[in-house]
């Protein structure tokens, strides 16, 4: 039997970046599921706390040369890679010097969130859709963790949208406490906007006077992983769930053995895109 192919996306991961749930959580996932017979590409950023010498990070020149546009300004997309520790997986990280060399990840060093996340979160979503299409690779699942990655359900249902290579690929969104998944502001939707969508089409992002990355990735996602004890599922923006597959969450101890039986679910389902 061929093995399912899975693609990571990820906004963090130990032990690239540390000291929080999603870097912990994701960090076992890959080899777990490749233990179990998927075929796995893992794709995340390079920010600055990454140590490059300490993970052996190398550019790959094969992937790289890319100009991502975000709101008509190009930014030269740099792929390099590293071997997951104690795996036979690699790890892509996807590189530019103006969104993530920095010391922080996502904030100031004041706490006060970098003005420039919008750039950030279209930059990599579009430049993650566009690695993949570099590799050749189609994907049964892409796996989306964390509000950065919040992007890639929407663009794969709109303008990626006839791209072969996504066509049967089951979308997973998996939601986590992130107050960075609110801000942004009319910048948000100014930078989301890439090849030639607007902000009507960005509509399910809308939640009354401002935005959620979190409704938008659920309303274009095929199905919805709970990622924290912690996430309110009475929020609105999971009601755009409707009768999508969701996996609960029931803790960390389950967590594995419950994604193999989710992805298990969706294959038997056969989860239209």
């Amino acid at each position: 039997m061929e093995k399912k192919r899975l693609l990571i996306v990820t906004q963090e991961m130990e032990p690239y970046t540390e000291g929080n749930h999603i870097s912990a959580l994701v960090a076992h996932l890959p080899k777990f599921l490749q233990d179990n017979g998927y075929e796995l590409r893992i794709l995340m950023p390079r920010y600055g706390v990454v140590n490059e010498r300490r993970h052996r990070l190398h550019e790959v020149v094969r992937l790289s040369g890319m100009n991502i546009i975000v709101d008509d300004d190009d930014y030269p997309l740099i792929i390099k890679v590293a071997s997951l520790p104690n795996s036979r997986l690699q790890v892509y990280f996807l590189d530019n010097e103006d969104f993530f060399k920095r010391k922080y990840v996502f904030d100031e060093a004041d706490g006060k969130p970098f003005e420039d996340n919008p750039d950030r979160q279209a930059f990599f979503c579009k430049g993650a859709i566009e690695t993949v299409k570099k590799f050749g690779w189609s994907p049964d699942f892409i796996l989306c963790h964390g509000w950065l990655t919040g992007l890639i359900p929407f663009y794969l249902k709109t303008a990626y949208k006839t791209e072969p290579l996504f066509a049967n690929s089951t979308v997973v969104y998996n939601v986590y406490p992130d107050e960075h998944e609110r801000q942004g502001g009319e910048r948000f939707f100014e930078k989301a906007a890439i090849n030639n969508l607007s902000k009507d089409d960005l509509s399910a992002y809308v939640d009354g006077d401002a935005h959620s990355t979190h409704k938008g990735a659920c309303t274009y996602a095929d199905a919805i992983v709970i990622g924290s004890e912690s996430v309110d599922t009475s929020v609105d923006y999971l009601s755009v769930a409707q009768d999508k597959p969701i996996m609960p969450w029931k803790g960390e101890e389950d967590y594995l053995t419950d994604s193999l039986e989710f992805f298990r679910q969706l294959s038997e389902a056969e989860v239209s895109p």
